[in-house]
């Protein structure tokens, strides 16, 4: 195991740079997972930790040694992919030891290395099977179980879980989390899904447009995103975003007024952000009133769609209250649970 450290990592195809100077260190045994939306550059983050990348400019580190220049199998790292990279031609067992037997592993610690895989996998029964008699759960497993037997320094997951179902994802991800903390190994996930991120990451690292927006543990990220992109992105339903002007009191929007929990400069344009979920009712002395225009009913939870200072609203409200399109909603927000960015820049004020 070891640790790794990233050092004003950039990465440019010709003239165009993709990477801009991202700075991480991940502990020993800590668990990173890096997210973003699609082409924000996560994965070829993880493929210049990987060397399937080239570093243009920067240092990355892992275990205390510069592997700028060193070649991927070199680097004690093992990778799992997307889709899956089995050989459709050889059995389970093969598939995992594939990468002992060109590295010239004894037979016998082979076998004692895919046999202890294979337990902690659930896939013993499964070992002289081919790939196409295996369900896509199945084959994540041998993926995994291929990546543990090298017994590697760092493990590398580019978005496992992706060509799973809901259902199977949510499965796998619960099998993924329980086998890193029972093999303490750091590992380093890229995913898209901010759901996936935020269950299994020991600390994120948020990405926009080749920049590291935030660094964090998640529950950190979720409560003070530090720009107008972390907050949007992460949380489920989105943050509610709302063009606001501080006041003498707090904060207009549109006839709306809020307090605030810190004072601002009165007449400065500001971004309100709250989140659907800390939207409550609250007849007697409402923040706001909202016009329900659609109504989800989702059981545990309701969501009211609805619009202020010409911004969309929603809010996430329990599902027994009874909400139909057209009611007139009063809601309440507590100022500890308002985001105040700056208008221009979209930084957290």
């Amino acid at each position: 195991m070891a640790d790794v450290r990233l050092r004003n990592v950039r990465k440019s195809y010709g003239d165009t740079e993709v990477i801009h100077g991202v700075d991480c260190e991940i502990a020993d045994g800590e668990f990173v997972v890096v997210v973003g939306p699609s082409g924000c550059g996560k994965s070829t983050l993880l493929r210049m930790v990987a060397g399937l990348e080239e570093i243009t400019k920067g240092e990355i580190a892992i275990g205390g040694r510069v592997v700028n220049d060193i070649e991927p199998k070199d680097r004690d790292i093992a990778m799992v992919f997307q889709n899956y990279a089995l050989y459709p031609h050889m059995s389970v067992f093969d598939n995992m030891a594939y990468g002992l037997k060109i590295r010239g592993v004894p037979r016998s610690e082979i076998e004692a290395r895919v046999e202890k895989a294979a337990n902690i996998l659930q896939l013993k029964p499964l070992l002289e099977r081919k790939p196409r008699q295996l369900s896509g759960g199945q084959r994540q497993r041998v993926a995994m179980g291929r990546a543990i037997v090298r017994d590697p320094q760092v493990f590398l997951f580019d978005e496992p879980l992706s060509n799973l179902d809901a259902k199977l994802r949510v499965q796998m991800r619960v099998e993924i989390k329980r086998l890193q903390q029972d093999l303490g190994t750091t590992s380093i996930y890229v995913t898209h899904d901010q759901v996936e991120a935020m269950t299994l990451a020991d600390r994120l690292v948020v990405m926009n447009a080749g920049v590291a927006e935030q660094v964090g543990p998640p529950i950190e990220v979720y409560e003070r995103p530090e720009t107008v992109f972390v907050a949007g992105f992460i949380g489920s339903p989105a943050m509610n975003f709302l063009p606001a002007i501080a006041t003498e009191n707090g904060l207009s929007v549109g006839e709306a007024r809020f307090r605030a929990a810190q004072r601002l400069e009165p007449g400065r344009n500001v971004t309100v952000g709250v989140r659907p979920e800390h939207l409550e009712l609250d007849p007697a002395s409402p923040t706001l009133r909202v016009r329900a225009e659609l109504v989800e009913a989702l059981g545990a939870d309701t969501i009211v769609h609805g619009t202020l200072a010409g911004a969309p609203l929603l809010a996430r409200l329990p599902g027994t209250q009874r909400v139909v399109a057209g009611d007139e909603v009063p809601l309440r927000c507590a100022p500890e649970h308002l985001h105040v960015f700056d208008g221009a820049t979209g930084k957290r004020i």
